[in-house]
């Protein structure tokens, strides 16, 4: 061995000796724990800034004894509110203890009339205390004293994990203080089925699976409306084997239940090793269910056009594919509005039967969230989202009927001036007093050869 590896040799073994001679910290009130009881209301969160309840247990380890512990957390956190259960315990026996406990913005102290001896476990549980409104991971730190004076508590391991208090949370927090929250739930309908708390809290929760609906129905119509389309005019072509293919699709699909073609699909792809995404799957199931209905209202309108609009269009020379393009089919659309709204609306309903296959989307929130609150509050929730759409869709609905309606009638718009009032006295064969123009047409059945003796006519 060269004199420069004997060299790092020797200062490796000086170093482990440096490190072997420091002092290990011996702690003489070892911290077990501190958990924090979840607050969301519902969930397994503790949400910061809301009360709470924290419990921490240490115990004395041999030879020791301890006379305060001092607790501290984040400034943001707040005990000043808080009361505290001391509890001490040797083995599963309750220990008698006499204890004092002070407590500032975000620190506590617990002060005992006689030391806590070695082996015993001290709990404390804090109620009421509030962890910092920012969220992430508290860590209860602190000293404690003992015959040998101050020193210092081991931190808490594992951390508390803490989410930030959004202003939602914030208001629930409110809403849990007035008055007439607490009167309005106390009756067993109201706080059952429309507790303010739960309504808020779901608005946010199931707001994610109201979109999902929205992105499947929208996604899914414009092929329903393209297949729709299609299946119609094979309804009604004058081939038996096409008309046969479109009457066997659409009474097959209109004659068993969604639900049970839902499982047909999302149960009977895989095992023939077919996978797609849950989603992707919904929108096709949703669109060729809704294409069968859809081909029967198109049918439907192309059926009510007279058959005079066909022999004008082949009168001018059109053929049957330029006659459907330009002129029945404009017409049937027109027609067929405020029937496919009102497809639209049930279809938008019918994705809550795509929950019963985990797809997540509105009525999966409010079944998930219902079995953690053990209330019925967001399946009411879930009603709202509904009614956001369909309402205005019914309006929209009824609306155009009218309009419709209207137009059919010959109730369209009118002029707004009248024409005016003209005396035209005819006189030998000529129109007196009107405008020239008028003055023209009317003087032709004379200029034949009609003789009038004077008279006056009226025109409008």
């Amino acid at each position: 061995m060269d004199a420069r590896s004997r060299s790092v040799a020797c200062t490796i073994v000086l170093a482990l000796a440096f490190v072997c001679a420091l002092p290990v910290q011996a702690w003489g009130l070892t911290t077990n724990k501190a958990t924090a009881k979840p607050n969301e209301d519902g969930g397994s969160e503790v949400i910061g800034g809301l009360p709470t309840r924290l419990t921490w247990e240490g115990t004395v380890e041999e030879g020791e004894k301890v006379s305060s512990i001092h607790l501290e957390i984040p400034a943001d956190g707040s005990f000043a509110e808080s009361t505290t259960k001391v509890t001490a315990l040797e083995g599963l026996s309750r220990a008698p203890v006499e204890s004092e406990v002070s407590a500032d913005k975000n620190t506590l102290t617990v002060s005992f009339g006689e030391p806590i001896g070695e082996g015993l476990l001290i709990r404390l549980e804090i109620y009421n205390m509030t962890l910092p409104s920012t969220g992430g991971d508290v860590v209860v730190s602190g000293t404690y004293q003992n015959q040998d004076g101050e020193q210092k508590l081991k931190d808490s391991d594992p951390p508390i994990k803490t989410i930030a208090n959004t202003p939602l949370q914030s208001m629930v927090n409110w809403l849990d203080n007035q008055e007439w929250v607490k009167q309005w739930n106390a009756n067993q309908f109201l706080g059952m089925f429309l507790k303010p708390q739960l309504i808020l809290t779901s608005l946010s929760s199931l707001f994610p699976g109201w979109l999902l609906c929205l992105g499947i129905v929208i996604a899914s119509y414009p092929f329903a409306i393209l297949l729709g389309l299609v299946f119609a005019l094979m309804k009604i072509s004058r081939h038996r084997l096409v008309r046969a293919i479109a009457i066997i699709y659409i009474n097959t699909l209109r004659g068993t239940p969604l639900f049970l073609q839902i499982y047909i699909m999302f149960f009977g792809l895989p095992m023939m090793n077919i996978n797609i995404d849950n989603n992707v799957l919904g929108i096709i199931v949703m669109a060729i269910n809704s294409s069968a209905y859809l081909a029967e209202i198109f049918r439907a309108g192309i059926e009510s056009i007279p058959q005079g609009q066909y022999e004008a269009a082949a009168s001018l020379g059109m053929g049957h594919l330029q006659t459907m393009v330009n002129i029945i089919l404009p017409q049937t659309i027109r027609r067929v509005i405020p029937t496919v709204t009102s497809d639209f609306i049930m279809a938008f309903k019918d994705t809550s039967l795509l929950s019963s296959v985990g797809v997540m989307e509105l009525m999966m929130f409010s079944k998930n969230l219902t079995s953690v609150t053990g209330n019925m509050t967001p399946y009411v929730t879930a009603a709202i989202f509904y009614l956001i759409v369909t309402l205005p869709l019914i309006k929209v609905v009824s609306t155009i009927e009218k309009r419709i309606a209207k137009s059919e009638r010959g109730g369209g718009p009118r002029p707004k001036a009248k024409a005016k009032k003209a005396e035209v006295a005819v006189v030998d064969g000529q129109a007196v007093g009107a405008e020239p123009s008028l003055v023209e047409a009317l003087s032709a059945p004379f200029k034949a050869g009609t003789s009038v003796m004077g008279g006056t006519a009226s025109v409008r």
